[in-house]
């Protein structure tokens, strides 16, 4: 392989740009002429294997939430229960106003989420009296977002993650707990209910390519449905 003569990447990429210019290409055009090209070179995509992420078992979730639970801190109490029934990002938890939470339904509206869409997540109806307690709460002081501060700021991403990461310290568990780490847990835990990946995505806000097309044809509804037929089994 090392005696294969190139001509220098940044040589022939000149010359190409030289010659696509006339096509005044944008970054999708590029992106769908070099796929072509490997196929035409019959180069093959090397794709790296990736890691698969720690995800805590039922047991490490029932000792993580009984550290939780007897702090007796209701609105981290509150704040931890809906990471794991929803499986919202801590970029989306932050910036849950209470006008986006329909408790007739059971549903949050993610306003912005990642890749700026928008997307509804379910949570149990168990849960609600207790949200709606949280969010009478927050009206009667003048707020809007589900967790702020007493200055009516919402929580930031890394305030949520200390408040974490002194239960996982608390609860003397070996593994740190992150926000990341509750929502692998809901959707892994669900997948393990048996529920299909084209159910769980309508409310996990995961994209690709290959599932759009399935993903495109399940309402919301669906996917509530088979949510709350597992979700009183959940561990918390």
């Amino acid at each position: 392989m090392s005696d294969i003569k190139r001509t220098p990447v940044r040589q022939k990429a000149k010359q190409l740009a030289k010659y696509l210019k006339k096509e005044n290409p944008d970054y999708d055009y590029l992106r769908q002429l070099f796929r072509h090209l490997r196929n035409e070179l019959s180069v093959e995509v090397i794709r790296e294997s990736k890691k698969l992420p720690y995800v805590p078992t039922e047991e490490e979730i029932r000792q993580y939430y009984e550290a939780v639970w007897k702090s007796r801190n209701m609105m981290h109490v509150i704040l931890i229960k809906t990471l794991l029934y929803t499986g919202a990002r801590v970029s989306e938890l932050v910036n849950i106003k209470i006008n986006e939470i329909d408790f007739d339904r059971c549903q949050i509206r993610i306003t912005q989420g990642k890749g700026k869409k928008d997307r509804i997540v379910p949570f149990p109806d168990s849960f609600k009296e207790v949200l709606a307690t949280q969010t009478s709460a927050i009206k009667r002081s003048g707020g809007k977002y589900l967790f702020e501060s007493s200055q009516k700021k919402p929580y930031t991403d890394r305030g949520i993650r200390k408040i974490l990461a002194q239960y996982t310290l608390a609860s003397g568990m070996e593994h740190s707990i992150s926000p990341h780490k509750l929502r692998h847990f809901l959707f892994t835990w669900l997948k393990k209910q048996g529920i299909d990946d084209a159910l769980i995505q309508p409310y996990s806000g995961h994209e690709n390519r290959q599932s759009l097309e399935i993903y495109s044809k399940l309402s919301i509804g669906e996917a509530q449905e088979e949510y709350d037929s597992v979700i009183k089994k959940f561990p918390v």
